[in-house]
């Protein structure tokens, strides 16, 4: 039974369509790892069992008469602490938030749950999803899955430990300069972002309304491919035959590959070198775009985070951990010519970006040039937080900057993702290419 905390969502949902899986026995065996769990605490910030249960009997009804409402119809995951779930408190990490309790659910939690997954709780987060590194001593730290002294990656940190620990079969998080990619390859996980726009934020606390996303860390590409179907109500990319032969990526070398650590770099030139053997084309390119679209990221992040949060921020600044707060306090610094201005300027590096990488399948670069660092010294030395954060968020930026879609590939090399970026809502095609890739990394 408990081999099914460690299952993909699809060969749990497979399990249930043949019926050698029951919907109330998974969701009970996982509510009963969560609460038996060490660290149940610090990465739950609230688990429903009440819904849960019911939510996994009406799944086992319809299993039962044959009347499944998707794949993962009584497959049990996890949200993030930013997307609104009814009568439950949904306080994106932060104090400022505390006993904030909306009266419906978000719309992409209320599109899963018409498909029949099964909710088990809310995942704790960074601050208001304003850190890449996970770190949170206002609310709790959830622990990495390959470091008990590390931090798990951010800011979806309770999402990636939910699902690495054997404690969902999903996690849904969001995705604004890294949140999903980080804490994914912190924790070797798949994780997808999608393009800013396609899925519904509708009920999701924001931080900077014009790059958030909302995307699943999971197991498998399948299960990305699933779960993004579910959270928009479509059809589920068709996997079925992809192939690298004939596939060409493009190395990113701007940016990406300064100052990529002993390990991560290793991960990602041997899953480079998996890929070419399988018969991909790769090429390494030069982007000046890049470089100067990551130097406009304090107007463009900061400016926009600290516009929507400024009121309640300066309300009680003393309820906020002085890094985080320091970083949102930081956008202060901008007028309104030059957020404007940098917006005009992005759209135009966007273009030159699109028009370079458009005869490759992706582009490839280290999801994050660094292992998860130590938590214990992220509180007690402010340079060490301040370069480790901005590194840890660096290359996963990019996507972002660029207005694409990405994933992070395990590379076999512990807590060393493989980033590939794609065209604009062309997240089908990415994840086609992800599951001919995800092949040749685990092979």
């Amino acid at each position: 039974m408990f081999d099914w905390l460690e299952m993909s969502a699809a060969d749990l949902g497979r399990g249930i369509g043949n019926g050698s899986i029951d919907p109330v026995a998974l969701t009970q065996a996982f509510l009963g790892a969560i609460d038996s769990h060490d660290a149940r605490d610090r990465i739950f910030s609230a688990v429903t069992h009440d819904r849960a249960m019911a939510e996994a009997e009406a799944a086992a009804e319809r299993a039962r008469a044959g009347h499944r409402l998707s794949l993962l119809d009584g497959v049990p995951i996890s949200w993030k602490d930013l997307f609104d779930s009814a009568g439950v408190a949904t306080e994106a990490g932060s104090k400022l938030l505390e006993g904030r309790v909306p009266a419906r659910d978000a719309e992409v939690l209320a599109n899963a749950t018409a498909l029949g997954l099964v909710c088990l709780g809310k995942t704790h987060m960074s601050e208001l999803a304003f850190s890449g590194l996970g770190l949170n001593p206002m609310t709790a730290t959830p622990p990495c899955v390959n470091d008990p002294k590390a931090v798990p990656g951010g800011s979806s940190s309770g999402a990636a430990a939910s699902v690495a620990f054997g404690l969902s079969a999903v996690g849904v998080g969001s995705d604004t300069g890294g949140s999903v990619r980080i804490p994914s390859a912190w924790n070797d996980l798949v994780g997808l972002k999608t393009t800013e726009g396609r899925v519904s934020a509708k009920g999701v606390v924001p931080l900077c309304e014009k790059f958030d996303t909302v995307g699943p860390l999971c197991r498998t590409v399948e299960d990305a491919a699933l779960m993004l179907a579910v959270l928009e109500g479509g059809q589920a990319a068709d996997l079925r035959g992809a192939t690298l032969k004939g596939m060409r990526f493009a190395v990113l070398e701007t940016g990406a590959m300064d100052d990529v650590r002993e390990a991560p770099l290793a991960g990602f030139t041997q899953a480079v070198d998996r890929l070419e053997a399988m018969g991909a084309k790769v090429e390494r390119i030069a982007a000046p775009e890049v470089a100067r679209a990551l130097a406009l990221s304090g107007p463009l992040f900061t400016a926009e985070a600290y516009g929507t949060w400024r009121d309640v921020i300066e309300s009680q600044p003393d309820l906020m951990f002085d890094q985080v707060l320091e970083r949102f306090r930081s956008g202060a610094g901008f007028d309104g010519p030059t957020y404007v201005s940098a917006w005009q300027e992005l759209e135009s590096l966007r273009a030159t970006w699109h028009a370079r990488v458009a005869g490759f399948d992706a582009v490839l670069l280290p999801t994050s040039p660094i292992l998860p660092p130590d938590a214990e010294r992220l509180m007690q030395d402010q340079d060490y937080y301040v370069t480790e954060n901005l590194l840890a968020l660096r290359n996963t930026r990019i996507g972002n900057l660029m207005g694409v879609c990405g994933m992070s590939l395990p590379t076999g090399v512990p807590s060393c993702g493989l980033m590939m970026l794609g065209a604009p809502m062309a997240e089908e095609r990415l994840l086609r290419v992800a599951a001919a890739a995800e092949t040749a990394l685990r092979a």
